[in-house]
């Protein structure tokens, strides 16, 4: 059976880091290095509107010789971001990642915001579906020999 993001929320927690878009840039990242991740999600009172991760400092401050001090979050983020829900596959969340070219999916339940799936995520999950499926098979194969 298929790892849900259920799954991944229910083992790493629905925490979310989010800020609002009038942040600076420079606030946003010293909140990712807080609490060590690489994206934070943007948000209006209760409404995602963003997301903004180390890849958008990269290339939307840096390149473009702005300053993280007098550049604000919403001038950069992301605004079309993609979502999941909880019942969505690893696979779905892996397949969306790749073909999107992203690494950070926030998830959404019923309208409300319920966590965030990283391609980190998704990999630790496929792993560990793996190595379940490994000790099953050793365990058929061993159990079937001892006969």
């Amino acid at each position: 059976m298929a790892a849900t993001v259920q799954q991944i929320l229910h083992n790493k927690g629905t925490t979310t880091h989010s800020v609002p878009p009038e942040i600076t840039v420079l606030e946003a990242l010293r909140l990712m290095a807080e609490c060590n991740v690489s994206a934070v999600l943007v948000t209006e009172g209760a409404r995602l509107v963003g997301i903004f991760t180390e890849r958008d400092y990269a290339r939307k401050v840096i390149l473009k010789g702005l300053t993280s001090k007098d550049t604000k979050v919403g001038e950069l983020m992301t605004q079309n971001i993609l979502t999941v829900s909880p019942n969505h596959t690893v696979e779905d969340c892996m397949a969306i990642m790749t073909h999107n070219h992203v690494r950070h999916l926030p998830v959404v339940d019923k309208g409300q915001l319920a966590g965030i799936v990283s391609i980190g995520d998704a990999v630790k999950a496929v792993m560990e579906q793996q190595k379940a499926t490994i000790e099953q098979l050793s365990g058929y194969i061993s159990g079937g020999m001892s006969t």
